[in-house]
């Protein structure tokens, strides 16, 4: 097949969510079909972006996003009524090159990730698929609960314009496809059951478990400029850290990933490290005895407890993480719902390392069955040479 696939950003470098799964789902395509990639870009590019992707893609189009126009069309989208991202992500010029690849192109199938940019595709007489990947209505509706006072007026008005795309654009798309099924449940469309699971996966050979000394007792990873983990480091080192420290006053946190924000910036101390961008984020697991992820807020798998766990790393995450995840409780992950349950499960894994070690052992066997790249887009593949044959 030849497959034209849409990003709303350039997947490379690999520092965030949707970056990743289009990223290794694009390079799975591509060893049997053709791939002609497209990517929008509101940010500096790579300078190594379009040399990397060209090794599985035969063509690259960045289409650069103006930051006047992005202002523009957000503008236009409290009239007209899309989602305000929907809008962000809109251009008319972007659109005229996207048209004219597709024709000049012919693919037999079309794949769009993520809703925000559906507007570009979905009335094309072509197979297609949309990776809805998360719910974006559900992400922003948790959302409004902890926005500033000012702000949460918006965050509202996006979650009923979401509700609304979400639904909208379902009949548009051949194939819809979700990271996890309690994701699927939250899809506000009658036929929500025809989506189709398609997980996230772990390149095993990469995150594998090193061994290095542990120069943290804890570490939380992920994109730092990401609402849900500014969120989730809070939430540790405000409510989770106090109660560790009654009765181990001298563990570390380490905090990595890209793009900190202000709010965790602000969190640093003798006792919490704040990393930023890491060449290798597997030096950051490695050196750390335990991961947590005690996420609040946001919706979908999160790739980093795939990641520690791959690495045999032993993992504490809250119920709303683990219902995307499926690790069984107590067995091959924990989950905390308060607090004093999440400080409670860092004292007892730090003081059990014969428990800690089992539980790295049980996540590790885990995620190495149930989640793999290839296996996954195989599924995907599959439907998508169905589909296009018809």
């Amino acid at each position: 097949m030849k497959i034209f696939v849409l990003l709303s950003r350039v997947p490379y470098p690999i520092e965030k969510g949707d970056k990743l799964r289009a990223y290794h789902q694009i390079k799975y395509l591509a060893k049997k079909n053709e791939i002609i990639l497209c990517a929008l870009c509101d940010n500096k590019l790579d300078k190594n972006a379009v040399k990397e992707l060209s090794k599985f893609c035969k063509s690259v189009t960045i289409i650069k996003l103006p930051k006047f126009k992005i202002f523009l069309n957000i503008i236009k989208s409290i009239f007209n009524g899309n989602p305000f991202q929907v809008g962000y992500f809109y251009n008319r010029k972007a659109k005229k090159i996207i048209d004219k690849i597709i024709l000049e192109e012919n693919p037999d199938h079309i794949f769009c990730q993520l809703l925000r940019i559906a507007e570009y595709v979905k009335n094309y007489n072509i197979p297609k698929t949309l990776d809805y990947q998360d719910v974006f209505s559900k992400g922003v509706e948790r959302r409004i609960k902890n926005a500033a006072f000012l702000l949460k007026p918006f965050f509202k008005s996006e979650y009923k314009r979401l509700l609304k795309a979400e639904n909208k654009n379902f009949d548009y798309f051949d194939i819809k496809t979700i990271i996890s099924k309690p994701d699927r449940e939250l899809i506000p469309h009658k036929d929500k059951d025809e989506i189709m699971i398609i997980r996230n996966g772990v390149d095993h050979e990469f995150f594998k478990p090193m061994q290095q000394e542990k120069e943290y007792d804890l570490v939380f990873i992920g994109n730092m400029g990401y609402p849900p983990n500014i969120n989730g480091a809070e939430y540790i080192v405000k409510r989770i850290l106090p109660l560790v420290y009654k009765k181990k006053p001298d563990i570390k946190l380490l905090i990595a990933g890209a793009q900190p924000h202000k709010k965790v910036m602000a969190l640093k101390s003798d006792k919490v490290s704040v990393s930023g961008w890491v060449e290798d984020i597997r030096q950051c697991y490695a050196k750390s005895k335990i991961f947590i992820a005690p996420m609040q807020i946001g919706t979908g798998l999160q790739n980093k407890l795939l990641e520690a766990m791959s690495m045999k790393i032993p993992c504490i995450t809250s119920s709303l993480a683990n219902k995307a995840l499926n690790a069984k409780e107590n067995d091959e992950i924990l989950v905390g719902t308060e607090p004093e349950e999440y400080a409670k499960h860092i004292i007892f894994l730090l003081d059990n390392k014969a428990a800690a070690d089992k539980i790295a052992l049980n996540g590790y066997n885990f995620v190495l069955k149930n989640y793999n790249w290839d296996n996954a887009t195989k599924i995907l593949e599959d439907r998508m040479f169905e589909i296009s044959l018809k």
